[in-house]
């Protein structure tokens, strides 16, 4: 590879004008969540609830072991659904009828998909688009464990930052570094 040749954003994400009522996005990225994962939400957000942290505890409870935090599992699928439908967002305006229709687990793969559910011009804004979806996680086994709908403002084409007009200096060292011996 040339140092030179990467020119393009391979993919840009979508902005207002790209969105369109019934399309179905599948998320490219699944992620196992793991026990630390699990145990550093809890600390991390003070949640004080030992499904959570402890498996003593857990394997008391009508699960047997450790519940992931539902927090997570909203933030995972939130953070899996950026590159389909928030790459351009100027605000989240909220998340609504979220509902957790099953457990996750710690050694669950979660994997999502978003359904465009409405796409509306902003009455306040001309540089974005009201854009509301329905996001879906599941797990390995095609379960779903969470379901809502979130609505965001979106940028119009050519109005949001643009990180694309970064461009890497190629000094001496970076261009040693990419020599191939």
């Amino acid at each position: 590879m040339r140092a030179e040749s990467a020119q393009e954003v391979s993919w840009p994400g979508r902005y207002f004008e790209d969105f369109s009522v019934g399309e179905v996005y599948r998320h490219p990225l699944g992620r196992t969540v793991t026990a630390t994962d699990n145990v550093w939400q809890a600390l991390l957000t003070q949640n004080t609830m030992p499904v959570h942290f402890d498996a003593h505890y857990a394997a008391q409870t009508a699960f047997g072991r450790r519940l992931v935090d539902s927090t997570f599992t909203l933030a995972l699928v939130t953070g899996q659904s950026v590159t389909d439908v928030s790459q351009h967002v100027m605000a989240n305006l909220g998340w609504d009828r979220v509902r957790l229709p099953n457990p996750v687990f710690e050694g669950d793969t979660i994997y999502s998909q978003s359904e465009v559910l409405s796409v509306r011009e902003s009455r306040s804004r001309p540089n974005v688009g009201i854009v509301t979806v329905r996001t879906v996680g599941f797990n390995q086994n095609g379960e779903v464990v969470i379901v809502f709908e979130r609505t965001m403002m979106i940028y119009r084409r050519g109005h949001g930052p643009d990180v694309t007009a970064v461009r890497p200096v190629w000094d001496e060292r970076a261009r040693r570094a990419v020599q191939e011996p």
